[in-house]
């Protein structure tokens, strides 16, 4: 009697407790999917939104640092030998990036804006002084200006040989690095002007660069939905670019790297619309690490991003005149007025070997070298960022220019990472989120 009367006691109290445990388990499944259904109300890039103040100037610091490969055996290089190179850097210049002309369209569900870049040198962050160390390295302008004439005819290339001649012009220059990167006055470009006035006698790898932007980009807001959240609609009122050669390579994929929608998962890809590149890369989930506390997923380009058209069919597209590079390098020359720039990662990382060897004092190591986002998978937001390219000149000798008689093909290199740092900050008192 007593045996059974404690089984259906302790029958009702498991009953009760099951009770109990099923409402809690339905209460906070009720309460997160609230959270959850706030927390996409609010990442969106509307007046008022928690995002959108921190979206138009961003308070996280970015920098910018640029290093150069200096050229140590030049006039061996051109007798024959492989070039050999030093590694200097990084001269450090904090970026300043906020939105400007932001307007709404379509009813709010689009914004348009420019986004003005702003460099000032850091000189506690950096190896050198800009304004002191120089460089020698390829004559770019040179370069540039003898590939333009490639397929001229004789009579075109032999004045403008005769001249370079004449003022001395080398396959190597000397310059400072601020030179370098601001501009300096070209001899040889200046020549040109005078006939075509269009050329700019001045050159620098960041030349005009402070204070511009990139052009008009019209962002979804995410306010139709959540997973539209900071993507791209047009870029220079176009929905898809010409440069390249299929429509899957010009299409403009994803976000510009500073937003992403909340609720990310491992499998997911993450395309990004890179300015520089002329294209979209994308970025698949690495691990999970930790910034500060704060739990994020690593997302980094993959080998294919930047394989070979003869090995990945998907980058067909970024083969120029038919011609494919190998891999873990793209030829972004379509973007660049037809000067002959070829992008990688720092020291080719993901690229052939054949890159690697044919240079002294190049070495590729993953973690110094590989592009990473560090994303905090509720809101999507970066804690942590590092895009790291490379910017390559590439050598092909042009028949009718005696400086380049004992030219042999090479890829000349500088290379800079952009990098930031953000902490996701959550005030619980009025559930405000800072993120970039």
């Amino acid at each position: 009697m007593s045996r059974s009367s404690c089984a259906v006691y302790a029958s009702a109290i498991i009953s009760v407790h099951l009770i109990i445990i099923g409402i809690a388990l339905l209460v906070a499944g009720v309460f997160q999917t609230l959270i959850n259904d706030r927390l996409k109300g609010e990442i969106t890039l509307t007046e008022g939104s928690k995002v959108f103040g921190t979206w138009k100037n961003p308070p996280p610091p970015v920098f910018m640092e640029f290093f150069f490969f200096n050229v140590t055996n030049p006039d061996e290089f051109l007798a024959g030998a492989k070039p050999r190179v030093t590694h200097m850097g990084p001269y450090t210049y904090r970026e300043y990036r906020p939105k400007a002309n932001v307007t709404f369209v379509e009813n709010g569900t689009k914004v348009s804006a420019l986004t003005p870049k702003t460099f000032v040198f850091v000189p506690e962050m950096s190896a050198g002084d800009p304004r002191v160390d120089s460089v020698t390295t390829v004559n770019i302008p040179a370069v540039a200006v003898m590939n333009k004439l490639k397929d001229s005819s004789f009579f075109v290339k032999t004045p403008i040989a005769m001249f370079m001649n004449s003022i001395g012009t080398t396959m190597f220059m000397t310059h400072t690095v601020d030179e370098l990167l601001w501009g300096f006055k070209d001899p040889l470009l200046s020549r040109l002007s005078k006939i075509k006035p269009e050329v700019d006698e001045y050159f620098g790898l960041m030349l005009n660069k402070n204070g511009s932007h990139d052009g008009e980009f019209v962002y979804l807001t995410g306010e139709q939905s959540y997973l539209e959240y900071g993507r791209i609609d047009t870029w220079k009122g176009q929905k898809l670019m010409t440069f390249w050669g299929t429509n899957q390579s010009n299409m403009i994929n994803g976000t510009d790297g500073s937003a992403f929608h909340p609720f990310l998962t491992k499998e997911e890809r993450l395309d990004v619309f890179t300015a520089d590149l002329c294209r979209s890369i994308y970025m698949l989930f690495e691990k999970e690490v930790e910034v500060k506390g704060i739990p994020a997923y690593r997302y980094t380009p993959p080998r294919d991003v930047l394989a070979s058209g003869e090995n990945n069919p998907e980058n067909k597209g970024f083969c120029l005149d038919k011609k494919c590079l190998d891999d873990g390098v793209l030829n972004v020359a379509v973007c660049r007025k037809g000067a002959p720039v070829v992008v990688s990662f720092p020291h080719f990382h993901l690229g052939d070997q054949k890159y690697v060897d044919a240079i002294e004092g190049l070495k590729p190591i993953h973690d110094q070298h590989q592009t990473f986002l560090d994303l905090n998978p509720t809101t999507g937001v970066p804690v942590r960022a590092c895009k790291r390219a490379q910017i390559n000149i590439l050598l092909e000798r042009v028949h009718g220019f005696p400086i380049q008689r004992m030219l042999k093909d090479f890829l000349n290199v500088f290379h800079g990472n952009t990098f930031k740092s953000a902490i996701l900050y959550t005030l619980e008192k009025d559930d405000s989120l800072w993120v970039l």
